[in-house]
């Protein structure tokens, strides 16, 4: 980071800045370094400038290497570029707090950040919040829609199904992938 960069705003007492646009750099350096493709998953809202035909579900997944944008800036606050959508150029503009995840597109690796205050339950969606008319199509519903909730993982099965019996003992340990 240059010296140029604006200071971090003051945090309450004993709490410092938020690690969140460190933690970014960090793992944009990694990936550039290790030859990996960076990519952020931002949450949408009104304070967030990026193509609204491409944002689904309040996201958008961007491209942030080197060769993908012009003028990259990691700062404190926001993070911003240029970068071609559908052969346009477009000024992306991503407040820091607004960034949910940064990893590689190679491999998955990196780190998951918690959703802005004031983000709509998990589960629930506002369409019309921040895509705007390019990206709600006719025929879909303006306001909030509700998921179907997840299934309680914790819960027993059901009576009339038979637990799995027990792996035999002895032998080589083995991973099941559960789906």
């Amino acid at each position: 980071m240059s010296s140029s960069a604006t200071p971090p705003p003051a945090a309450p007492e004993g709490q410092g800045t938020s690690t969140r646009p460190y933690l970014i750099r960090a793992l944009h350096d990694w990936c550039t370094d290790n030859g990996f493709t960076p990519y952020l998953a931002v949450y949408v809202d009104a304070g967030v400038q990026v193509p609204a035909e491409y944002v689904k579900n309040n996201e958008i997944v961007l491209n942030a290497s080197f060769e993908a944008t012009s003028g990259l800036q990691l700062g404190n606050e926001t993070i911003s570029f240029k970068a071609r959508f559908g052969g346009v150029a477009r000024e992306i503009v991503v407040p820091v707090d607004h960034v949910i995840a940064i990893y590689a597109r190679e491999n998955g690796q990196g780190m998951a950040f918690p959703a802005p205050v004031g983000t709509p339950p998990a589960g629930m969606q506002s369409v019309a919040e921040a895509s705007g008319p390019a990206a709600s199509g006719a025929g879909r519903a303006a306001g909030l829609r509700l998921a179907k909730p997840p299934a309680d993982v914790s819960a027993p099965p059901p009576p009339d199904e038979e637990p799995e019996p027990p792996a035999p003992s002895g032998g080589r340990p083995s991973l099941k992938r559960v789906k």
